[in-house]
């Protein structure tokens, strides 16, 4: 059972997703316009937030940019919206999935539980992940080398745990743009590379001198403690 926020305009959607969402053991809050669900997230904590994109007095993608400027919840982007344009600004801007409606309750379902694995919540009592002084809270999204702690945004901290569960192995760029990213079909580089880079300065690294994150050119990146 998660506790759930659904952030949708529409009435009649909001009333239907709500009722097969609770069938289903979840706890469910709503609102219908972005500025309420802002606030909802930072009062009532929610461990996922449901948000459409077509809001009447905010942009969803907007929302979601202040959401991950103050929060690190899971979202699910659930909109008309099927163009890949919109798509990419929602998973760039921070979703973690993109559920195009019209869509089964089932599926929707097995998403938000999809999510809240990787997460690493609500009922995931998950063991921190150590790599050398590296240590990487996946229940708490804390992380912190040699007893200092690494501040990192929400999509940093994904990047980072996602190659800390897969220590000393060498992770693509393209498996990464589809776990982290949700682009499964591909996406650009440079968005990994970026992001990396991002991580290497904030663990007081560099590539041309990497002490944790290792590129191995051609194939991907691996994360191992020093030698």
């Amino acid at each position: 059972m998660a506790s759930l926020l659904l952030v949708e305009d529409d009435e009649r959607i909001r009333g239907a997703v709500i009722r097969a969402l609770r069938d289903r053991g979840h706890v469910v809050e709503s609102t219908g316009t972005a500025l309420a669900g802002l606030q909802q997230v930072l009062d009532r904590r929610p461990d996922l937030v449901l948000l459409d994109l077509g809001l009447p007095d905010l942009d969803g993608v907007e929302l979601l940019r202040m959401l991950r400027a103050v929060s690190a919840v899971p979202v699910i982007v659930t909109t008309a919206r099927d163009d890949d344009g919109s798509i990419v600004r929602a998973l760039d801007a921070g979703a973690d999935d993109y559920v195009v409606k019209p869509f089964q309750a089932g599926q929707l379902d097995a998403r938000i539980r999809a999510v809240l694995r990787r997460a690493g919540g609500p009922d995931g009592d998950v063991a921190p992940i150590v790599v050398g002084d590296l240590v990487v809270d996946v229940r708490t999204h804390r992380v912190t080398l040699a007893g200092a702690e690494v501040p990192l945004s929400p999509k940093e901290f994904e990047l980072l745990a996602h190659l800390a569960a897969r220590a000393g192995t060498v992770v693509s760029k393209r498996e990464l743009l589809a776990e982290v990213w949700q682009l499964p079909y591909g996406g650009s580089d440079k968005t990994v590379d970026v992001h990396l880079s991002w991580l290497r300065r904030k663990l007081g690294e560099s590539a041309g001198e990497p002490r944790l994150l290792h590129t191995v050119r051609g194939v991907g990146v691996r994360l191992a403690g020093p030698a």
